[in-house]
């Protein structure tokens, strides 16, 4: 495996895709009878599913059924946390999908019956398809920490679905006095963005060291490592020296077994903590559509053919993003677009009788330690020979030795990496 540079990965990742399609060349076909695709979920993944086909085989009819009207970025969600982002500039509304043709319903998916193709919405409608992609992102697992229920929720906020979740935290940040204690507590792998709760302990220990210096964030982890830990762990002791204390599973028996909302405060197998702001993040699983439309294993998450994300469960349905077993890649926004392309070029090929090019896969992730300290990584991706895994065959991370100016070019290219990847989803 070799170590690339910055503009050698934007070589390797997109450089030399037709239309941004991950390593495919996807035809541009308009031919035969209309055919239909459904999408179920609008957001990394679905909306790029959806817009690609579109562009790819105008003679595919393609409707996306999202529940709600504007979608609330994850991305870029912990800095609504830690009070450096408005929470409107991660909203983003679907109506520029529609110059592509896409039929955009917004309604629950409730079931989908396989054998007739045919996918049921909460508006009591009907939509038959001749091939489905399913991208329903997560399920919180509730009450796998015992106590911890959609009420407590309203009290100790997850804020790992965007939205009001995001707002409910950021509130309480604000409304908590200097002095106080932060919780946050990490779920075990697998689940959606591996960095993200190690960053939203920089974002929120930004704002409390300069709005409210005597208070501390401990984060008891239910793992006994995290991704990019060598950068953060600098970066903590960097910028917030004393203020971050990162508690691994080994020395609580496993991170938080349970919590009460009412005295808030969360309980480990050794200790008791009382906190003024808990941020509980529970295990996760597939989105419920997924588990009702039988698509997911004993794991609770669907597994694909990695060629093409197809399932291996049904035929002719397809699942990407962080519901899918895409072994080998992580579980984030950009590694669901990269799927979504992969998958699209899948099914146009799939319905026009076509050969499929071997895909290629990208992700690359940044990390916003404070205003001024951005770390990322990034990889390349190939199909294994086997197609056992989506094997990584380049990328690197922000060098540990990085200079205040690289680190501050890596907050300006994750700006610009945010703005490109919303321009993809709904412009």
């Amino acid at each position: 495996m070799k170590s690339i540079n910055r503009r050698d990965f934007i070589k390797l990742g997109s450089g030399s895709l037709v239309a941004g399609s991950a390593g495919l060349a996807i035809p541009q076909l308009a031919i035969g009878a209309t055919k239909k695709v459904v999408v179920i979920g609008g957001g990394a993944g679905g909306t790029i599913a959806a817009k690609y086909i579109r562009q790819s085989d105008s003679s595919i009819d393609v409707t996306l059924i999202e529940t709600n009207k504007e979608h609330y970025t994850c991305f870029m969600s912990n800095e609504v946390i830690g009070g450096d982002r408005k929470i409107t500039t991660i909203k983003h509304p679907y109506d520029g999908l529609k110059k592509y043709g896409i039929n955009i319903v917004h309604s629950m998916a409730t079931a989908i019956d396989a054998d007739k193709k045919t996918v049921m919405t909460a508006s009591g409608d009907s939509f038959s398809f001749d091939r489905l992609i399913v991208s329903p992102g997560v399920s919180l697992k509730y009450n796998t920490i015992e106590g911890y229920d959609e009420a407590a929720a309203e009290v100790m906020p997850h804020a790992w679905k965007a939205g009001h979740q995001t707002a409910l935290l950021r509130k309480q940040l604000e409304a908590m006095d200097d002095g106080g204690l932060v919780v946050i507590a990490p779920p075990g792998n697998p689940y959606r963005c591996p960095p993200g709760p190690y960053e939203r302990a920089c974002q929120v220990a930004h704002y409390l060291k300069h709005n409210k210096p005597k208070s501390k964030v401990l984060i008891i982890d239910a793992k006994d490592k995290f991704s990019k830990q060598g950068l953060f762990t600098q970066g903590w002791k960097a910028r917030y020296d004393g203020m971050v204390e990162w508690v691994p599973a080994a020395d609580t028996g496993g991170g938080i077994t349970s919590i009460d909302a009412a005295s808030m405060t969360v309980s480990t197998d050794f200790d008791d903590y009382q906190a003024d702001v808990v941020n509980i993040i529970p295990p996760q699983k597939a989105g419920a559509i997924a588990e009702i439309a039988g698509l997911t294993d004993d794991s609770g998450w669907c597994p694909v053919d990695l060629g093409t994300f197809e399932s291996t469960i049904h035929p002719g349905m397809y699942v990407i993003g962080d519901a899918s077993m895409a072994t080998g890649m992580p579980k984030s926004g950009y590694a669901a677009n990269s799927q979504a392309k992969v998958c699209a070029a899948a099914v146009v090929a799939s319905l026009n009788e076509i050969e499929m090019a071997d895909p290629s896969y990208v992700n690359t992730c940044y990390s916003l330690v404070a205003p001024d300290y951005g770390i990322s990584v990034a990889a390349v991706y190939r199909l294994a020979e086997d197609r056992s895994k989506i094997a990584k065959i380049a990328g690197g991370l922000t060098p540990g030795d990085a200079s205040p100016d690289a680190l501050q070019r890596e907050v300006l290219y994750a700006y610009s990496w945010y703005d490109n990847i919303v321009a993809d989803m709904f412009t």
